[in-house]
């Protein structure tokens, strides 16, 4: 199931105030003394912000900016070739630039016009209820940090190309937009730990990796699949399944492996009237009923 760990290397602030981002054995950046001390410096910027504040700003290094310059035109390639319509038309609305990582203030210019989401920075890890609550103010936590340069087109955990190339061309879409935004307000109504866990399992299958049918294709429009180079070309080899709210939101699921199996939805329309619409009634009542146990 979901594990919220997994999917972020842990940061830990000493006593001394000293920040320290835990990367797993086999993250590719492990054994770079100076790829480790850049990500504790990251961290350490989004630990001390707070709202209302200026968002820092990162001087991301010439390497960086290769990574994401790499990046940016392979996805690029990859979007117009396998995600759906609709983020395709959000994406160049939005037009996130290729030739540099943008600020998160500068992806905030461009995308409040559209749905009024802005970025707001996180050191790593940020806590399902905050996470996904912040929805609802149209606030979406990102982290600043960009994967290991000697593998671009790969990372083990969610960096800035996933938070932007990722979840920002998403929610550049109005319908998309609205739908994370029903996400905010059910946190409010979501009193236990089983609830909250089933509303983010569903959501990852959705928003996270969702595909629709168009034109007698299947096209992408979840963030994880529009932001990983190497799924996005297989996606269409998993077991597709009609959507499905219970089983989407019990499914066992491993999150270090390509998703073999993926709910699709026929139109965006279905998305939004069964995804859109779970998340806009969903309680602890309704997931009790949904499970067949008490919440």
């Amino acid at each position: 199931m979901f594990t919220e760990a997994q999917l972020y290397s842990p940061v830990t602030q000493g006593a001394d105030g000293d920040v320290v981002v835990h990367l797993s054995d086999e993250h590719p950046g492990v054994h770079d003394p100076e790829y480790r001390a850049r990500r504790n410096a990251i961290a350490a910027l989004a630990l001390d912000y707070r709202p209302g504040t200026p968002v820092p700003r990162i001087d991301y290094t010439e390497e960086e900016q290769r990574v994401w310059r790499i990046v940016s035109v392979e996805l690029a390639r990859k979007r117009e070739q396998y995600a759906s319509a609709e983020v395709i038309a959000a994406a160049e609305r939005l037009n996130l630039p290729a030739d540099h990582i943008p600020q998160l203030d500068e992806v905030t210019s461009k995308l409040f016009p559209l749905t009024g989401f802005r970025y707001a920075p996180a050191a790593g890890l940020v806590p399902l209820r905050e996470f996904f609550g912040s929805f609802a103010e149209r606030i979406f936590h990102s982290t600043q940090y960009i994967r290991h340069h000697s593998a671009p087109l790969y990372t083990p955990e969610p960096d800035a190309v996933h938070e932007i190339l990722g979840h920002a061309n998403q929610l550049a879409s109005p319908r998309f937009a609205a739908i994370y935004e029903t996400v905010g307000a059910a946190v409010d109504r979501l009193t236990t730990d089983r609830a909250l866990k089933f509303l983010a399992d569903v959501f990852w299958f959705s928003m996270e990796f969702g595909v629709v049918r168009e034109q007698g294709e299947i096209r992408c429009y979840g963030a994880g699949l529009l932001s990983s180079f190497g799924e996005i070309e297989e996606f269409r080899e998993a077991r597709l399944r009609p959507l499905d709210i219970r089983e989407m939101g019990t499914a066992v699921y491993d999150i270090t492996r390509y998703q073999p199996i993926l709910y699709c939805a026929e139109s965006i329309a279905e998305i939004e009237d069964v995804v859109g619409d779970f998340f806009a009634t969903v309680d602890d009542e309704v997931v009790a009923e949904l499970t067949g146990q008490p919440v």
